[in-house]
């Protein structure tokens, strides 16, 4: 089996094993906070792992994230969320690269309209700022930066800089609303 097949093949049994946990995840939410709950001190590693897990689905983390924050507290739940989200953009980053690897992706990128093509892609702004995009947008730009070989430090960093905002804020406004309603 060359390199290119392989690559495939085990790109494929990875989706395949992602989806069956991913489908079980959905299915079960209250046993996977009962995990998490009953995990005692390895709670934030599992709660860090599914990070992980969501990252390459739709699924959106945020319930996650507000699971960690409420049980753990801001602090801790803020370090829990950014440490799997930079986990999970991670994974998006490599996945990206394999898909590069795996299909012709500079003839699709070349023919991308409005001048797409043209796109700073390695610039600290562009993965920044275009994290900040509601919805999907971490996960496009990590994608996008594994497909163009966005170099993995400046990569990492602008990710961490931007998981570490978005957990704080998320973190600390979160539980000022769970407190201001009086939990």
């Amino acid at each position: 089996m060359n390199k290119k097949n392989r690559d495939t093949f085990f790109l494929i049994i990875g989706s395949i094993i992602v989806l069956v946990l991913l489908f079980y995840v959905a299915q079960n939410l209250k046993d996977v906070e009962l995990i998490i709950r009953s995990a005692g001190l390895a709670g934030p590693l599992v709660a860090i792992a599914l990070f992980g897990i969501f990252s390459l689905t739709p699924i959106p983390a945020e319930p996650l994230t507000l699971f960690c924050i409420f049980f753990f507290g801001p602090v801790i739940g803020a370090m829990i969320t950014w440490i799997g989200g930079t986990f999970a953009a991670s994974i998006e980053y490599n996945f990206g690269i394999h898909m590069r690897k795996i299909t012709n992706i500079e003839a699709a990128i070349k023919k991308l309209p409005f001048g797409l093509n043209k796109m700073p892609v390695d610039s600290p702004y562009f993965l920044i700022f275009g994290r900040l995009i509601p919805g999907y947008g971490s996960k496009i730009i990590s994608l996008v930066a594994g497909i163009h070989h966005v170099p993995l430090r400046k990569y990492l960093w602008t990710t961490a800089l931007t998981n570490l905002i978005g957990a704080l804020l998320l973190a600390f406004g979160g539980y000022q609303v769970l407190h201001f309603f009086g939990r």
